[in-house]
């Protein structure tokens, strides 16, 4: 009941963030929170079977719960997309899941290149799908550990690149604008030639970083 209280408590203080203009770290709370219900969603999708922790999901009916749906929309188009560029990531780095550092390092590098040209909601929304086949990849692997430490970094990432630009716009709830019709495939929305383009991109990086490894 304790842990269903405090659960209650954290997600009636993130609901009135959105109330006014959010604090970095108010936005970086948030932003680990649609992770981990981006990245469970992923793991139900995927069919992989994990003892997950109890973690703040965002409250259903709230605004919080809104911009993780839309994210998960956004999502599903981007993979349906390009299947083959959000799966596999880490035998597509040829990286080590063993290791919290190799890891680390991987997600953050490329996450500093999707958003080398700038930011736009559909590199942030591959961000997501990266941090979630990622996360995937450590389940099947018998590395689960690896899922906090994925949500982490992009929480990390968030704080040091994505914050200002996220509080310019006053905070997670602008993706929202994203959809602009009621169409639940979304294509015919401009969102999604720009996520369609990008997958080309995002898939030639993922064979140039970390060649070592």
């Amino acid at each position: 009941m304790e842990v269903l209280r405090r659960s209650s408590v954290f997600a009636a203080e993130v609901m009135e963030v959105f109330d006014r203009s959010p604090t970095d770290k108010e936005l970086v709370s948030q932003a680990k929170a649609l992770c981990r219900d981006y990245i469970n969603s992923r793991l139900i999708q995927a069919g992989v079977s994990w003892s997950k922790p109890e973690y703040n999901a965002p409250v259903p009916g709230g605004k919080l719960a809104e911009v993780s749906t839309i994210l998960l929309r956004l999502g599903d188009e981007l993979e349906y997309i390009r299947p083959n560029v959000y799966r596999n990531i880490a035998r597509q780095l040829n990286i080590s899941l063993h290791s919290e550092s190799v890891v680390s390092d991987a997600f953050l590098a490329v996450a500093a290149q999707i958003f080398t040209a700038g930011i736009t909601w559909g590199k942030v929304v591959s961000l997501y799908a990266v941090a979630a086949g990622l996360a995937v990849d450590c389940v099947r692997h018998a590395q689960p550990a690896m899922v906090h430490t994925i949500v982490d970094c992009l929480g990390e990432f968030v704080r040091k690149t994505l914050v200002t630009w996220l509080k310019r716009r006053g905070g997670w709830a602008d993706i929202t604008k994203c959809v602009v019709n009621t169409d639940p495939s979304l294509r015919s929305h401009w969102l999604v030639a720009a996520l369609c383009s990008f997958g080309h991109f995002l898939k030639a990086i993922f064979f140039v970083l970390l060649p070592e490894r």
